[in-house]
This record gives structure tokens, sequence and C-alpha cells, in this order.
């Protein structure tokens, strides 16, 4: 929520979509600050989570089937991939079903979009992506004088990083002319 506000204090006015990992308490901070925003659960980030309870052998199969359920052209065929998965997985793991169950609303969110726009949103990989290397960067030295010493060495990383974004989002204009269809006047005000 702190993060949210402070988003808000800077001049974050709305959000139209949040990708977020399964914090807990995370959909209800979103809710209470932006309340318009959609939000989507990181499929990547709920099979990593649902392989926790499955043993190695299954794991490979278990994933298999779960790339018919997120990988799904509609919601419809979504949900009846999920009813096979549950028939033929349910009685062997079924924390897996329950936890599938428990964010269905937020991992199926971005079957409201059209293909371009659902590869932009159902996952966090990108921003885990910039994670890492940051990570990389920081894990030489263990101990940092000052908060701000590691405030500066972000932010250089950061310019650093930032250098090897040029490749441009793919088909970016119909996405954009797709998401003033879907958010209207809460987008296209913001572009004129």
């Amino acid at each position: 929520m702190g993060v949210l506000n402070d988003l808000k204090n800077r001049g974050v006015q709305d959000i139209l979509i949040i990708a977020k990992d399964n914090l807990s308490g995370f959909s209800e901070a979103i809710a209470a600050v932006f309340p318009q925003t959609e939000i989507q659960l990181c499929v990547i980030h709920q099979i990593r989570n649902s392989l926790k309870y499955v043993s190695y052998k299954d794991s490979k199969a278990l994933v298999t089937d779960l790339k018919t359920i997120y990988k799904a052209l509609t919601l419809e065929e979504a949900e009846l991939n999920f009813e096979k998965f549950k028939e033929k997985w349910g009685s062997k793991y079924p924390l897996v079903i329950k936890s599938w169950e428990r964010n269905w609303l937020e991992l199926t969110a971005y079957f409201r979009y059209p293909e371009e726009i659902r590869r932009l949103i159902y996952t966090t990989n990108i921003v885990e992506g910039y994670h890492r290397q940051l990570r990389k960067i920081c894990k030489t030295k263990t101990a940092y004088p000052t908060d701000d010493a590691l405030r500066k060495i972000i932010y250089l990383a950061t310019q650093e990083i930032s250098k090897k974004w040029t490749m441009p989002i793919r088909d970016w204009g119909r996405c954009m002319s797709q998401l003033v269809i879907y958010f209207g006047d809460r987008l296209s005000s913001k572009l004129q």
C-alpha cells in the first residue's frame, strides 16, 4: 500500500493493468489506491508455485497440461481445459487445484484482451529480468556505506540496463488502438 500511495503522490493518476506476483494483500492494496485497475496474476509465478507441490516425475506432464489452460484462445476454452486438468490431477495434487481455483479471476483477466495485448500482461518476466540484472550488479558488494550509495549504484545500473531496451514492442500500434477502445477516456485523454 505504501508503494502504491507513493506512486500516487508522485503523480500517477491511474493504472490500467497491473501484472503482479502472488504477494499477499497486494490485490487489496491495488483496489484501495487504484480501484479501476485490472489485476492480472503472473501465470509463470502461479506455475512455479504449483510445482512446489508436484513430484519431479510429474512436473513436465503437469506443466504441459497447464499450457492448455493459459494458452487457450478463449476463457471458455481455458475453463474447459481446467476442468480436464482437475479430472486428471485433482486427486493427486489437490493443493495445486485449490491454488488455481482461488486465483482464477486474476489468472484469467488477460482473456478479456486480444492476443497482442495478452502477451504484454500475463507475466511479470520483463520486470524479473530487470531485477536479475540489478542483483548481478549489486551482489559483488555485500555492504554499502550508506543507503544513498546503494541508490546511486542502482541508478547507474538502470542507466546502463535501459540502453539495451531498444526493441519496440511487437504490434504496438495495434495494441494502443485496442487499449484506447478498451479503456476509452481513461487512456485517450492522456494521449492528446
